[in-house]
């Protein structure tokens, strides 16, 4: 039956790990805080090796906590990031979004730095400076930088972060062989700046329930045999993956009635494996494509989704042509799947953040299977430990009201 004002923001007869406050998705301070307890202290993967394979190579990169990084390859071949900040003015050092160089340069007063971050070049050094500073002084500030199977670069501006082996927790166990097998490169990527919560995103990535919005996903795998009898598993961390299942492309007739004749080196040629790491990855991988996901929040209401299709190093050119094609005609711009997503969340924002009354989100399926919101609330019960907050109470007000 319709609710009244007073239903409508009354909390729900569900256990606070049930349900999250709407709140936690617009609310500035929040956000803010997510940024200073979060995002600056987490693990988290800003592109792949391939993306700079040679000496020199660099790619710039938005870290989630807002920080310009530069990731460069060095003549040694390791990879190394800093901040794309000059340390004398505090000036971007590169503007081009990728390139090659010995050195990088500042444009504002050509102060020059090696790959491995070394200050060696002060112009008009002794007459500025006399013996007050040296070019020792003013190295780049360097980022936590390891690299993990699969050759995924991860970050963290947390200077006294624990190893991202132990962050990870082995929630990507499950792709073992399919990232060991055989080195991987980028095949494709986009990224787009959708008006909605990071968290809408990542809930949306990680549960199975939705893919009743997806007729290309109730084709291929929720009418298939044995999809309900998926279970997440949980890790540390906030992560999770689900169990691993065929996709049945030739009963989409998109496919002309045919399964996907190029596999994954290492997987099954039909596999669907996913995972999700708290607060901003997923890995998705249906042969012959992987799909990474990661995220850039820019506030309570707005996110870059950067959307890597990863192919296999030393494919033919047409077998590179098959697995973009592929890729491209569910998780491209233009797929099938993408966009609806994309619409999903979008709704869910404006819906959320245009409310004047206080509302709830529900996390309360117990099925044990595909549609349980274990994996939600395996997440806000992170978000919760490191917030110092519950989810479902953000602003303390249910125990304020108790006491009374």
């Amino acid at each position: 039956m319709p609710q009244s004002a007073t239903q409508w923001g009354r909390t729900p007869s569900l256990p606070p790990t049930h349900y999250v406050d709407s709140r936690i998705y617009t609310d500035q301070t929040l956000f803010e805080e997510e940024q200073e307890k979060i995002f600056e202290k987490v693990w988290s993967l800003v592109c792949h090796e391939s993306e700079v394979p040679n000496a020199y190579d660099f790619r710039r990169c938005q870290h989630m906590s807002g920080k310009e990084l530069l990731v460069i390859r060095g003549k040694d071949m390791k990879i190394r990031t800093f901040y794309n900040q000059c340390p004398h003015r505090g000036n971007v050092i590169a503007f081009e979004p990728s390139g090659n160089a010995k050195r990088l340069t500042c444009i504002f007063h050509l102060w020059s730095f090696d790959t491995k971050g070394n200050c060696v070049e002060i112009t008009r050094e002794k007459e500025g400076f006399q013996d007050r500073l040296s070019k020792k002084d003013v190295g780049l500030r360097e980022v936590k930088t390891d690299l993990s199977a699969g050759g995924f670069v991860w970050v963290n501006v947390d200077d006294d972060c624990g190893p991202l082996e132990e962050f990870i927790d082995g929630s990507l166990d499950c792709f073992q062989h399919e990232f060991s097998t055989k080195p991987l490169e980028i095949i494709s990527y986009h990224k787009a700046i959708v008006p909605s919560n990071y968290k809408l995103w990542h809930d949306t990535n990680r549960e199975l329930y939705h893919e009743y919005l997806h007729r290309h996903n109730r084709m291929v795998a929720v009418m298939q045999p044995g999809y309900f009898d998926r279970l997440y598993h949980i890790f540390g961390n906030g992560h999770m993956s689900a169990d691993p299942m065929d996709t049945r492309y030739d009963a989409y007739e998109g496919y002309g009635g045919e399964q996907r004749k190029l596999g994954w080196p290492g997987g099954g040629d039909t596999i669907h494996k996913f995972s999700d790491l708290f607060p901003t990855m997923t890995f998705n991988l249906r042969p012959p494509a992987l799909r990474i996901d990661t995220m850039v929040p820019l506030g309570p209401d707005k996110t870059i989704i950067e959307y890597r299709g990863l192919g296999i190093k030393g494919d033919t050119p047409a077998e590179r042509a098959e697995r973009f094609c592929d890729h491209n005609a569910v998780w491209g711009p233009f797929g099938r799947n993408l966009s609806e997503d994309q619409i999903a969340v979008v709704g869910q924002m404006m819906a959320i953040k245009t409310g004047r009354d206080n509302s709830y989100i529900l996390h309360g399926r117990e099925e044990n299977g595909a549609h349980d919101d274990i994996c939600l609330r395996h997440y806000y019960s992170e978000w919760s430990k490191r917030m110092g907050r519950s989810a479902a109470d953000p602003f303390n007000e249910q125990a304020a009201v108790a006491a009374e």
